[in-house]
């Protein structure tokens, strides 16, 4: 297997998600020949997929995740917004409630896209078919690795094809996995004399019930977005964003095993239980275009890939097979956008095997979205987990921080670039931002 002068010659991404076609887009810069390994059909227009039953929930692209696309499909933007997607402030033109208490709406400079989850994936997945050297081969279950004799380079995987009689095998100088929650990955590694990685896991038991609807120009208050987090004794959450076509998609959530009725006379009752009205309204108002969609998440999982004693060469773990997140936080897809571009840096410092330095690298970009998810599902006594003293002084704080919100703007906007990856959470304790928290409860108490 030759490659070009100064580049490789053929690497293997296993999974077409939305992870999966930014993991390709960012090796054809390094590899002559990319092919996703993808065991669903492309649909040929934006629809959903068996391989992505999640599609039919309400996705959330964050503010971080839309401009990497960006970087990496310049004009993605603008093509979703002709589409029909709406983009707006994240701030003033979104009602967030915290803990029950309406966030402070004013302009924020931060931009969402109200965007479903397969005109996203069709128009990733479209820019990639056109990138040269990316193939696809569909309808393709990869069975296993092939690997070096002794197990210390991996050189391709096992493919069962559709219709075919037997398996065959693709070879690769490297081969990346982003093939989900799901991933075979630890077991093939053990089988190759690696082990199998430590997992971390929340247990949060959340369910989502989601459909769509026509929207109406009285929805939300004519604004994009109304969003309500779960929080201790009320484990409950929805959210409603307005996306493309007219529609409006809303998501009813239930933490610790609670789950949201399908029926629209509970699903009323339900969304009547919450501090915003918007859900209700809609609920009570709106045209269903889909029947309810439900989906369980029992736990966000984070597997310790980087601190196995060994890996094998040509081999590495991305996107949800790494670390896969409760959904109401929204930071999947923009994780993913993070990992393809610290694998194009690495790509571009023309390392020969990216692998060990990829999972140690990525491990912390994911501490800081992994720390914000787990300090919200650690706020509730149910869900098992370690509590230090720091992270219960903290879990207080950002409770202060919260109620301040309701009536410092700054604070709010604090607070979202902080949950949209686009700022550290360190930002939230400095000096100045802890003399707001403290001023803005003083001036609410003295009125009172």
């Amino acid at each position: 297997m030759n490659a070009s002068p100064g580049r490789r010659a053929h690497a293997v991404v296993v999974g077409g998600s939305i992870g999966g076609m930014l993991m390709a887009r960012v090796l054809s810069e390094s590899y002559d020949r990319v092919t996703v390994v993808e065991r669903d059909r492309f649909p040929e227009h934006p629809s959903t997929r068996r391989g992505t039953p999640q599609d039919r929930q309400v996705h959330a692209l964050l503010a971080r995740g839309r401009m990497v696309l960006e970087e990496l499909f310049p004009g993605l933007t603008e093509e979703l917004v002709t589409a029909g997607a709406p983009l707006a402030d994240m701030q003033s033109d979104m009602h967030w409630y915290q803990d029950g208490m309406l966030m402070k709406p004013v302009p924020s400079g931060l931009r969402g896209l109200g965007v479903s989850r397969p005109l996203l994936e069709h128009a990733v997945r479209s820019r990639v078919q056109d990138t040269a050297g990316v193939a696809f081969s569909e309808g393709c279950v990869v069975r296993g690795l092939t690997a070096s004799r002794d197990g210390s380079r991996v050189t391709g995987v096992r493919l069962s094809a559709d219709g075919a009689a037997a398996d065959s095998e693709l070879a690769a100088d490297l081969v990346v996995d982003m093939s989900g929650r799901g991933s075979r990955s630890p077991a093939w590694l053990e089988d190759l004399g690696h082990g199998r990685p430590a997992e971390e896991t929340v247990r949060v038991r959340t369910t989502y019930v989601a459909r769509i609807y026509q929207r109406e120009s009285h929805h939300l208050g004519g604004r994009s977005l109304t969003a309500c987090s779960a929080f201790p004794g009320t484990p409950r959450s929805a959210i409603a964003i307005a996306q493309e076509g007219g529609r409006l998609a809303l998501s009813l959530g239930g933490w610790l095993g609670v789950t949201p009725p399908t029926d629209e006379a509970g699903a009323l009752a339900y969304a009547e239980s919450l501090a915003a009205p918007d859900f209700a309204e809609v609920i009570r108002t709106g045209k269903p275009l889909t029947e309810p969609a439900l989906m369980r998440f029992p736990s966000s999982v984070r597997k310790r890939y980087e601190d196995l004693p060994s890996l094998p060469g040509g081999y590495l773990v991305a996107g949800d097979a790494l670390c896969s997140f409760n959904p109401f936080y929204g930071q999947g897809m923009t994780v993913a956008a993070l990992q393809a571009v610290l694998l194009k840096n690495l790509l571009d410092d023309d390392r020969t095997d990216p692998g060990p330095a990829f999972l140690r690298a990525a491990s912390r970009v994911l501490d800081t979205p992994w720390t914000v998810a787990v300090a919200g599902d650690l706020r509730y006594p149910e869900v098992d987990g370690v509590r230090t003293a720091g992270m219960r002084q903290f879990a207080d704080y950002l409770t202060r921080f919260r109620k301040a919100a309701q009536d410092d703007a700054h604070l709010g906007t604090l607070l979202l670039r902080v949950t949209n990856m686009i700022d550290d959470p360190a930002v939230l304790t400095a000096p100045d931002a802890a003399e707001r928290v403290e001023a803005a409860l003083a001036a609410r108490h003295s009125l009172l």
